[in-house]
């Protein structure tokens, strides 16, 4: 069952650094402009990941620019989580952490349980193959959460 698209949407998963950016890019190319889009992590420990770069450049998706961030830096560089319509939890970890700091707001905090395709596969192509996975259960999300994506089709 699609919904209206939200006019502004926080990605977060654990490290900002595969699952939320992957949603972040899908999200952007799929529906636009219209909708204010962010992806943030519960820590920002790590830089983004090239398994995550490479299998979103596979469908056109620029993410090499994209720096990891957290939760609170958000905060201090301003960003309001309260500004967002809607957060959606990647992970168990960052759906904690974002009820922790919406308990207070009105705001709508989703959790879609996203494989987490870091250390998995032995290969590269085994590595891909699970990022991929990952990818398209986000891609899976996406639209039927907002239906057919009215960007570029991929």
């Amino acid at each position: 069952m699609t919904r209206e698209l939200p006019q502004s949407i926080l990605f977060c998963c654990d490290h900002n650094a595969v699952r939320s950016p992957m949603a972040e890019g899908l999200m952007k190319k799929f529906y636009g402009t219209d909708v204010y889009v962010q992806s943030v992590g519960v820590k920002n420990d790590m830089e983004i990941d090239g398994f995550t770069v490479a299998v979103c450049k596979e469908l056109g998706v620029e993410l090499e620019r994209h720096r990891a961030r957290s939760f609170d830096q958000m905060e201090e560089w301003g960003d309001d989580l309260s500004s967002f319509d809607l957060i959606v939890a990647l992970s168990p970890a960052s759906q904690r952490r974002a009820l922790e700091l919406t308990r207070y707001f009105h705001l709508d905090v989703e959790y879609w349980p996203i494989l987490d395709p870091t250390g998995l596969g032995e290969t590269r192509e085994a590595k891909l193959a699970q990022f991929r996975a990952a990818r398209e259960q986000i891609i899976e999300r996406l639209k039927d959460n907002f239906g057919e994506p009215i960007g570029e089709e991929t």
